[in-house]
């Protein structure tokens, strides 16, 4: 059995979501080709749903032809919770609206900056 790790972290609707990293996969929804990092979430301790971040291997392929080298593992898992952390910040119902978030191009561009990735 695998203990998580459950992390906090307080968004800008006001919510206390706490969160934890469920592990990555290529992803099977309907869409572009992508990396899907899947993380459980809740914000009253009570019900648990997953939040997908989805990071498009077009984005991924587009930063390695302009920065000369792939992205790591962890640069991508990065900016997957970034991205999941903008939802936080900007979505007030994130179980019925931010299940599922992509990361094209430029936001992974803007993640990378955020992180300090070259």
């Amino acid at each position: 059995m695998t203990i998580r790790r459950m992390k906090t972290y307080t968004g800008g609707q006001g919510y206390v979501y706490q969160y934890y990293f469920v592990g990555k996969r290529a992803a099977v929804e309907a869409g572009p080709a992508a990396t899907e990092y899947i993380f459980d979430v809740t914000s009253d301790r009570k019900s648990t749903y997953a939040v997908s971040v989805l990071i498009e291997t077009a984005a991924s392929e587009a930063w390695t032809s302009v920065h000369g080298r792939a992205p790591t593992d962890a640069e991508q898992y990065g900016a997957a919770k970034i991205r999941l952390f903008q939802a936080f910040d900007e979505i007030e119902d994130m179980m019925a609206a931010g299940r599922l978030l992509r990361v094209d191009a430029v936001e992974l561009e803007e993640a990378f900056r955020t992180l300090g990735v070259d």
